[in-house]
């Protein structure tokens, strides 16, 4: 992953992460016609979201545990990349 696309990628996710979005607003808000980012399809390449299809017909995108552990690994102090350790010791997204 080139390494000037790490922090554009943390910033969807962390979008996303708030709250799963519809594709069209992950689209208006995400897409670019400039071929050098390539945010989205890296994200969508690397298994950091998934798309799932509503009853409504819409579609919506969220954060994959593997999107999970890149923010976590990219921005461990953010909401979003933060894990919280249960009493047992195991690691909770």
């Amino acid at each position: 992953m080139d390494k000037v696309l790490i922090p554009l990628i943390a910033d969807l996710l962390e979008w996303l992460a708030r709250e799963p979005k519809t594709y069209s607003d992950v689209m208006d808000a995400w897409r670019t016609s400039c071929p050098r980012l390539t945010v989205w399809e890296d994200a969508v390449d690397g298994g950091l979201v998934r798309r799932t299809h509503r009853a409504d017909g819409t579609v919506q995108i969220e954060v994959t545990d593997r999107g999970r552990d890149f923010l976590f690994q990219h921005r461990p102090n953010s909401a979003a990349g933060r894990r919280q350790t249960s009493h047992a010791g195991a690691v909770h997204p």
